[in-house]
């Protein structure tokens, strides 16, 4: 099928929906008229592994890289290849204006400059040769070691740069805290978490590796560390009142310290205890602790600490961890890492793009695909039981994490397996729903809608007090806690969002719950008083107004909110503002702080689809600004059927961390052309 998309204007020159006109030439067979996405379909097809899955590369930021080099130099195996090429990827990072940013064209990051350009050095990078130059006065300037973030001040104090008494204070014994005390380990975020428990062993035995002199950064620091600015999450504002809770826990770590000093810590031992039995217990079952980076390092850290040898199955499983999310760069002799694998998420949305580009339950890869879905449904009590009462039932993000499943990825899962079922298998529940279905499907649609049910009841249950979800846990949002020392992260907790919710909404649609639901009545409350006085939402995990507001769109119309509604039309006013000339979409990770920026960026295939689905939701077909988006989808498409992206569209932690998946260029386009190609198939047969 070929397709040429016009559309004609009013004489003032602005698109006019009501005056569109589209243009369609068909090849004469069925099978012609699905040529558009063959191409992009057998791309998709091509990356699927045997096992049914997609596995993407999930690209973040240089400190992966520089962390690991560190652990590496903590560990005395910094002398291998391994290293040295990890130690390229990272110099090849570096930006033109002499440090490391989090994302592509991004202000200097002073933490991520720091830990590289430290890293290079420990590494046998010259420290005069003139890129190591630019980046210590690009460093100084930006406030040098003095300004670096919590996290690395503990890389300092590891490697003999800073003594740990400048780093927060993390004492074990606050896993003693019960679960109804105002501050306790399960009122944080998961993420934080996984970090504060490790941390905490840290903090207790001060595991330290004293450098040569050579190798100090000494010229990275300005004043001494007692001058040293207050830790303070970006955003946050200056505590001007009386009593702040910034004060009051910036007190505590100082009483806590002066504690540490007089060595007065009764329970220490058995905190040690707790937090070890802890940590170890989350090993079972999960790809490193929490199945991310960082609190995979640090357990690798501590279990040094703790005497564990080389050779024990602990260190073992730590190292295998970190070893699986190293990956060749596009240039041969250099190495990044990843901060985790993204299977469950990759696979969900490739499902989806193969049902919008016309794949049936009929195609053995969806069969392999849902299957493997199937398997990694979580079975056994995690973290987030401690505040809801339900079985467990969601789905994780990574090939195994069973303590953290979240609700973006089973709202994900829910919504791809319900592509595959029609109607009438939805409508008829338990065994009668399997009676006019081929014997060879009757057992996988009984698994599907077993898998469902359950993972509907636990989606429900973590609905928050608000009406609104957040990702790991329920009602986890004490802001307060986000004024922690060592809060800085951004993530200290996980509050509800509109993207989570909206795609909860659409989930719990798919499957037959209507507005007049009482869940979905509170989710919409909760988004329509979330939504930006410009008719955006503000996007969590996908960066960040577009993918927002992409996803309350699509989400509350499926619930059944009407087009009309003046929540939805503001929402698609604003998409259609932030359209670009060239008819595409695109946003920085840089609308995170500044205003101006919100849906402004270069322009990226994943985040123009995700304009054209919040549009396709809540507009007709005609509208011009979804031809010109999908004429530019058409015109940047590359040979091998999928689009080029080197922006980072995805959000790990705002302000913190950004990602680029690799796959968001590919299934997302898949899913806006495919949802069009259905509606002009749909209206060839009228």
């Amino acid at each position: 099928m070929s397709l040429d998309i016009r559309s004609t204007h009013n004489q003032s020159g602005s698109p006019d929906s009501r005056r569109a006109s589209l243009t369609f030439t068909f090849e004469p067979s069925p099978e012609g008229q699905k040529d558009l996405l063959a191409d992009s379909r057998r791309w998709l097809l091509d990356r699927q592994a045997a096992d049914g899955s997609w596995c993407g590369y999930l690209e973040g930021d240089s400190i992966l890289e520089s962390e690991y080099l560190l652990l590496q130099v903590f560990l005395g195996r910094e002398q291998t290849d391994i290293c040295r090429r990890l130690a390229r990827g990272l110099a090849a990072q570096q930006q033109e204006h002499g440090g490391w940013s989090q994302y592509p064209g991004g202000d200097l990051e002073v933490s991520a400059s720091v830990k590289a350009y430290w890293a290079l050095k420990l590494m046998g990078y010259d420290p005069e040769s003139a890129p190591m130059k630019k980046a210590r006065d690009a460093i100084r300037r930006a406030g040098g070691a003095d300004a670096v973030n919590s996290f690395t001040r503990f890389y300092l104090a590891l490697l003999g740069q800073l003594d740990y008494k400048y780093c927060p204070a993390v004492p074990p014994e606050a896993i003693f805290l019960p679960a109804w005390f105002p501050i306790n380990i399960y009122r944080i975020s998961a993420w934080s978490r996984t970090m504060l428990i490790p941390l905490a062993l840290v903090w207790a035995f001060r595991p330290t590796k004293e450098l040569p002199e050579h190798l100090r950064i000494d010229e990275l620091f300005i004043q001494p560390p007692e001058k040293w600015k207050p830790l303070r999450a970006p955003g946050l504002p200056d505590a001007q009142q009386f009593f702040s809770w910034e004060k009051f826990f910036y007190g505590c770590d100082r009483w806590l310290k002066r504690l540490e000093a007089y060595r007065i810590r009764p329970l220490r031992k058995l905190a040690i205890h707790r937090c070890q039995k802890w940590m170890l217990d989350r090993f079972v079952d999960s790809d490193g602790l929490g199945a991310i980076f960082p609190p995979i390092v640090w357990s690798r850290i501590v279990l040094k600490a703790l005497g564990y040898a080389e050779d024990s199955t602990e260190v073992r499983y730590c190292d295998e961890q970190l070893e699986m999310l190293i990956r060749p760069d596009e240039v041969g002799d250099q190495l990044r890492l990843e901060p985790c694998k993204s299977p469950v998420w990759d696979t969900a949305i490739s499902l989806r793009g193969l049902a919008a580009a016309g794949y049936t339950v009929k195609n053995a890869e969806v069969e392999r695909a849902i299957d493997w879905l199937l398997s990694k449904q979580v079975t056994q009590p995690g973290d987030w039981q401690v505040n809801v009462k339900a079985e467990p039932a969601g789905w994780y993000f990574e090939y195994h994490n069973e303590f953290y499943p979240d609700t973006d990825d089973t709202s994900m899962v829910l919504i791809a397996l319900r592509d595959f079922l029609g109607d009438e298998v939805l409508q008829a529940r338990g065994p009668k729903a399997t009676v006019s279905l081929a014997k060879k499907h009757v057992q996988r649609w009984a698994d599907i809608h077993s898998a469902a049910e359950r993972s509907l009841a636990w989606l429900i249950a973590m609905q928050n007090a608000d009406g609104g979800w957040g990702a790991f846990d329920k009602n986890n949002n004490a802001e307060f806690l986000c004024y922690v020392p060592f809060a800085d992260h951004n993530a200290m907790i996980d509050p509800s969002t509109p993207d989570i919710t909206a795609r909860i909404v659409e989930s719990l649609a798919a499957w037959g719950y209507g507005r007049e639901h009482s869940v979905i009545q509170r989710a919409i409350e909760y988004v329509r008083k979330h939504q930006e006085a410009d008719g955006s939402w503000y996007g969590r995990w996908g960066v960040n107004y577009i993918y927002g507001t992409w996803q309350v769109l699509v989400g509350l119309k499926a619930a059944g909110v009407e087009s009309t509604d003046p929540m939805l039309q503001r929402g698609a006013e604003w998409l259609l503002s932030k359209q670009q000339s060239d008819g595409g979409w695109g946003e920085s990770p840089r609308s995170y702080e500044d205003p101006e920026w919100h849906g402004r960026g270069p322009v990226t295939a994943s985040q123009t689809a995700w304009a054209l689905l919040g549009l396709m939701a809540v507009l007709p077909m005609e509208h011009a600004a979804i031809q010109r988006g999908l004429q530019w989808l058409l015109n940047h498409r590359n040979a091998a059927g999928t689009w080029d992206e080197s922006e980072m569209t995805g959000t790990g932690f705002p302000r913190v961390f950004y990602l680029r998946y690799w796959m968001y260029s590919h299934y997302f386009p898949m899913m806006a052309i495919g949802k069009y190609q259905q509606w002009c198939e749909q209206r060839e047969e009228m």
